[in-house]
């Protein structure tokens, strides 16, 4: 499946029969020797009383992640197609929290991506005090956590620079334990960006929707974004509200590409 071009391999584990090392995972992500993919997901059953579904990420490279934006749109769609529920909104659990996935009648999907958390303790940031923006490696970012942590950049021009080098330099600074996905952020207007995200773990991806919120949410805490706006991915466009309460919400589509079976 594919959410703007972040595509994904989607697995039903509900029966719990499935289990996947991360040199498996891996190997499976190679796109000249297995399936290709930026990150795996699998639907599993959640024993919590508040869920229907736990949702599981791993990028490319094997690792595990709390959530996926993008990945959370095609997970709706996916077990909605396979009748694995008939519920609208679906309930998931992720490592990060709950999400409420509420598909509409486009086939387009509505992701409560939660409140985000700019505590440098919570994204975690090895920093004392809180701020709206920081120096990491010379560099000045906004940074949180919206399930998974997130640096934004603030740039004229996007498409003009490097940005795996800096992304890299970001990602390994010694403030940063558990590295960060890294957003490059070019504000067109106060309700429309370009975006480009360098993702741990996966390197720089066609779209990623947590980093569309982090970039959206950050934008709105330094006064540049209204509370609505459009993303510019280089796989489409996400559309992102952050509400007064706290809440943000991203929108837009999860196709299905092609189905079959693998053997590991």
């Amino acid at each position: 499946m594919q959410g703007l071009g972040n595509d994904f391999m989607v697995i039903d584990n509900t029966d719990g029969a499935i289990s996947l090392t991360s040199e498996q995972v891996a190997c499976l992500a190679n796109r000249n020797f297995g399936v290709g993919f930026d990150q795996l997901l699998i639907v599993e059953s959640s024993e919590s009383l508040e869920a229907d579904f736990r949702y599981l990420v791993y990028n490319s490279d094997g690792t595990e992640v709390s959530q996926c934006g993008n990945g959370a749109r095609c997970f709706a769609r996916y077990v909605r197609k396979n009748k694995l529920t008939d519920k609208n909104p679906i309930t998931v659990e992720t490592n990060s929290g709950t999400m409420a996935l509420l598909i509409n009648d486009d086939d387009t999907v509505r992701v409560d991506m939660g409140k985000p958390n700019f505590s440098p303790e919570g994204i975690p940031l090895l920093i004392p005090d809180e701020s709206s923006v920081y120096i990491i490696e010379g560099y000045r970012v906004g940074s949180l956590s919206i399930g998974n942590p997130h640096c934004i950049l603030t740039l004229d021009e996007i498409d003009l620079i490097d940005i795996e080098t800096i992304a890299l330099k970001i990602q390994n600074s010694e403030l940063l334990p558990e590295q960060a996905n890294i957003g490059f952020m070019e504000i067109i207007s106060s309700n429309e960006i370009n975006l480009r995200v360098y993702e741990r773990g996966a390197g720089e991806t066609l779209a990623c929707g947590s980093g569309a919120c982090a970039a959206v949410i950050h934008g709105v805490s330094i006064g540049r974004l209204d509370n609505k706006v459009s993303v510019n991915l280089r796989g489409g466009v996400a559309n992102i509200e952050y509400n007064q309460d706290g809440h943000v919400f991203l929108s837009g589509p999860g196709k299905f590409v092609f189905e079959g079976r693998v053997e590991i």
